[in-house]
């Protein structure tokens, strides 16, 4: 089991290979080096934009003018390894959609524009109080419909999600 992380203040989890990445594109490349795997987790918030091109010093106030930063698209993660071929594309990939509003509706459009087969979906609106918080609603969005959680500490989300994929891949593959 490989863990491909971003920084973080969590320790490594017991029994797991961690991979420490700080850009969007190095954690694409971390993930396509574990792969094959029987099933992909991305969870990570990453980056939709990176600026175009990092200075070499550090730029000092009081110059004529305010620097221009120029933005380049980050690397779709999710979506590139949604669409390996077969033999590397693991079979099952779970993605995350984080929504202020139409929660579902646009959690399976995603799943469908990236390929996934699973999309964890969830409300966070402010209102919610999810971010930052302990506690979490969400919804299960497949190609079979929609399953709606109760409210469930997060640990106890992950739980589940990891229970339901391993149930899915006995369902689905053939181990030999």
């Amino acid at each position: 089991m490989v863990l491909v992380s971003g920084p973080t203040n969590l320790a490594d989890p017991a029994g797991v290979k961690v991979v420490r990445v700080e850009t969007a594109r190095e954690m694409l490349e971390a993930v396509r080096e574990a792969l094959p795997a029987d099933i992909a987790i991305f969870a990570a918030a990453v980056a939709d934009w990176r600026v175009a091109s990092e200075a070499s010093e550090k730029i000092k106030k009081g110059a004529k003018a305010s620097p221009r930063l120029e933005l380049v698209e980050n690397p779709d993660i999710l979506k590139t390894i949604a669409a390996e071929r077969p033999g590397r594309r693991p079979a099952l990939v779970i993605g995350f959609a984080a929504e202020t509003q139409k929660v579902t509706e646009y959690a399976s459009a995603k799943r469908k524009a990236k390929g996934a087969d699973w999309i964890v979906a969830n409300d966070v609106s402010p209102e919610t109080g999810i971010m930052g918080g302990d506690r979490n609603t969400v919804h299960l969005v497949t190609a079979d419909g929609i399953e709606s959680w109760p409210e469930l500490d997060k640990a106890e989300v992950a739980r589940r999600l990891v229970a339901r994929a391993a149930e899915w891949l006995a369902e689905h593959t053939a181990f030999t």
